[in-house]
């Protein structure tokens, strides 16, 4: 039996199999002495790892010490980046990824970005996100983007230093053990992932690994979390037992019933003229149902809209692709939503602004069939009159098998799609305007180019007049939404996909919380091209300040000069005022092959197109002024 304490975040329950009198402990991450004199000991100093073998009188691939038995497991698995920040508590993990010629270790400047980078680099892949950190602070760093991983779906491990088990209650440094008022780092952790897990013997190590890994996967992917203790970093322990890991996760489909159910359904709207559309999320994207969908929609002739995240999963020229459905995308998927008696959920958790605020009519009179990889998204805001538990590219070749055989030829349909609704820019100064600016970077945009948006009005311009091609990508921050989880998860995504353009769109808000990780994208020599959409203004923010308050205050700031700092840090920089600057700077930034950073100055006079109800702008702008009304 493993004696770990595991903890089984979200709905889960604590299991303890640790001994009675040690299950208080529940505490992962620790950051044994924060200690982060990089090049304290210099390699030339150090002896081979051959050597290091001999001294500990130990053979190698027999026994392994523990930080050396989980990278051999990760790069079992394909596991080929890991993201961390440097702390004694870490120093053995950092030695082991250094001798590893599978993984790439990269250190980075706070171990925030760290856990967003993992979050990147499981972003678009079927891999394994790692991030680490030390003990303490460290792992409590960790914190934000293991949260973006929960809400997101990213499978992500992060690993994490501990104080020593015997000095546990005694307030050690870094020690977060829940004990005589230290902070509680497993709790804390479980709390933001599927399962937190407290290795207590080195002969568990590879076992905790496999099963947490496995979790990782299992269902709707997530995050999981290993704390090390220092004691069991010590020269004296040593696995004795490793194994490579075996993955066991298995797909998720729906049932042969529920599938023949929706069919039918479907087959009856099309039988009796009935408008069935197709509203696809970031599930069907992280599923690569690209085909799955193209062929479900060309074959059925059924109109697609997408949320934001969905963005890309048919080119958004096809002439059956109606345009983004949110409080922030396009009248024209609007029209078509409100006009459809069937709705088609795919990959979608009906979120927020997806909703309009969960507006509480959306499905009215309509049929929906909803598929999800997780029941707990069933159900969870509307009431779904056919339920498909299942990965969304499973769900949509299984639902066209049933229905190929139901359905004759399709007549041909015409949709209204984005040109629909003109999308025109105001032009109210000479200044920049983000919607231009958002054109620009849709137009010149590379085949195949991942575009991210940060948290922020810039994701509304982006969402909206950013029409991207068959094998381009966009991703705005999900559920969780935090600032900066794109300006630094893009490094993982593009350490993930080398070969593809990587641009982040990020409000000045935005870079100037994490703008400090280009010098890691520098020193890895990782080409992602930053956009800053310059307005020195928390534009959402002050937006709901006035339409709540008629106000608005601390919200304007002051920026330095980005291009001469970037261009300090070893990257190219730009600053771009016009559309016409913009246009030659991101072509340069584009053929340069650097990291590089865009500062286009915007006007702040520029609001992004948006409307509180899925009736239109003008109804939602009734529905705000009675709301308020009311509540006089």
């Amino acid at each position: 039996m493993l004696n770990i304490l595991r903890c089984q975040g979200r709905r889960g329950t604590r299991t303890s199999v640790m001994p009675v009198q040690e299950a208080n402990v529940t505490g992962p991450a620790s950051k044994g002495g924060r200690d982060r004199q990089r090049g304290a000991m210099r390699r030339c100093l150090m002896p081979t790892s051959q050597e290091a073998a001999a001294q500990c009188g130990r053979k190698r691939g027999s026994l392994l010490k523990v930080y050396e038995a989980i990278v051999k497991g990760l790069e079992g698995i394909g596991v080929e980046a890991a993201f961390g920040g440097a702390g004694e508590n870490a120093a053995g993990l950092m030695l082991a990824l250094d001798k590893s010629d599978r993984i790439r270790g990269i250190i980075t400047r706070n171990e925030q970005a760290a856990s967003f980078m993992a979050c990147g680099y499981a972003m678009y892949t079927d891999k394994l996100g790692v991030c680490f950190a030390t003990a303490g602070p460290g792992a409590f760093n960790l914190f934000s983007g293991l949260a973006m991983a929960m809400s997101d779906s990213y499978p992500v491990l992060a690993v994490s230093g501990y104080a020593a088990m015997e000095w546990r209650g005694r307030g050690s440094l870094n020690e977060t053990s829940g004990l005589n008022r230290t902070p509680n780092s497993l709790a804390m952790l479980e709390a933001t992932t599927k399962g937190s897990f407290l290795i207590t013997r080195i002969q568990d190590t590879c076992d905790v690994l496999e099963q947490a890994v496995n979790l990782a996967f299992d269902g709707r992917p997530g995050p999981v979390h290993i704390t090390v203790p220092f004691n069991l970093t010590h020269r004296d322990q040593e696995v004795e037992n490793y194994h490579d890991l075996r993955l066991r996760a298995a797909p998720v489909t729906a049932s042969a019933a529920g599938i023949e159910r929706a069919a039918s359904t479907i087959a009856q709207a099309l039988e009796h003229g009935r408008k069935v559309i197709a509203l696809v999320g970031f599930g069907a994207i992280r599923s690569h149902a690209e085909f799955e969908v193209r062929r479900f929609i060309e074959r059925f002739q059924i109109p697609l809209v997408t949320t934001l995240d969905g963005k890309g999963i048919v080119s958004e020229s096809h002439p059956l692709c109606v345009g983004v459905f949110s409080d922030s995308g396009h009248a024209s998927a609007w029209k078509a939503f409100r006009e459809a008696d069937v709705v088609l959920a795919v990959g979608n958790a009906f979120n927020q602004h997806a909703t309009f605020n969960y507006h509480e009519d959306l499905f009215t009179d309509k049929t929906l069939i909803h598929v999800n990889i997780s029941d707990i998204e069933i159900d969870k805001a509307y009431k779904a009159d056919h339920a498909l538990v299942s990965d969304a590219r499973a769900a949509m070749d299984a639902l066209y098998a049933a229905l190929d055989t139901k359905v004759g030829p399709v007549r041909p349909v015409v949709v209204d799609g984005q040109d629909w609704e003109k999308r025109p820019i105001p032009r109210l100064t000479d200044s920049l305007h983000p919607g231009q600016l958002a054109q620009a970077i849709g137009r010149m945009l590379p085949p195949g180019a991942i575009l991210l948006a940060d948290a922020g009005a810039h994701a509304a311009w982006l969402g909206y007049y950013v029409d991207l091609d068959e094998g381009q990508h966009f991703r705005k921050p999900g559920e969780f939404g935090p600032m900066a989880g794109h300006t630094n998860g893009a490094l993982g995504v593009k350490l993930a996909h080398p070969d593809r353009t990587v641009v982040v769109g990020c409000g000045d808000g935005c870079y100037n919380m994490s703008g400090f990780e280009l010098m890691t994208a520098v020193e890895h020599n990782l080409p992602v091209i930053w956009v800053i959409f310059d307005d020195r203004e928390f534009k959402l923010i002050k937006m709901y300040q006035i339409s709540t308050e008629l106000e608005s205050a601390l919200v304007e700031f002051e920026n330095p000069n980005y291009a001469a700092y970037a261009q300090a840090c070893g990257a190219a920089g730009y600053t771009a005022e016009t559309l016409e600057e913009f246009e030659i700077c991101f072509a340069e930034a584009l053929s340069s092959g650097r990291p590089s950073v865009i500062d286009a100055r915007i006007t702040r006079w520029a609001i992004p197109h948006y409307s509180p109800s899925p009736d239109g702008v003008i109804a939602g702008i009734v529905e705000m002024v009675e709301k308020r009304l009311r509540s006089q």
